[in-house]
C-alpha cells in the first residue's frame, strides 16, 4: 500500500529590526525582510536559523516563524 501524502502546513519566514527589544513591533515595515513560505515546520525552521545565524550580531534583529495553516484553518488542531 502507498502511504497517504503528508498534510501540507504552510509556514511564513519573516523577519526584520524591532522598535524595541522585548516587543515584537518591526521598526519600519518597508524593510521587514519576507523570506518566503515553505510546506511544513522543519524546512521553514532550517531557514529560520540560517536567517538568525546570519544576524546573529544585530541584537535589534530577529526572525519569526508565522504559522499560516492556522490561520488559514482556525480549527485544525495541528
Amino acid at each position: 500500500m502507498s502511504e497517504a501524502p503528508a498534510k501540507q502546513l504552510l509556514h511564513l519566514v519573516i523577519g526584520g529590526e524591532m522598535s524595541a527589544l522585548e516587543g515584537v513591533e518591526f521598526k519600519n515595515l518597508d524593510e521587514v525582510d519576507i523570506v518566503g513560505v515553505y510546506p511544513n515546520y522543519a524546512s521553514a525552521y532550517a531557514v529560520w536559523k540560517q536567517k538568525a545565524q546570519m544576524t546573529v550580531d544585530n541584537a535589534e534583529m530577529r526572525y519569526f516563524i508565522v504559522h499560516m495553516h492556522k490561520l488559514l484553518d482556525p480549527a485544525q488542531s495541528s
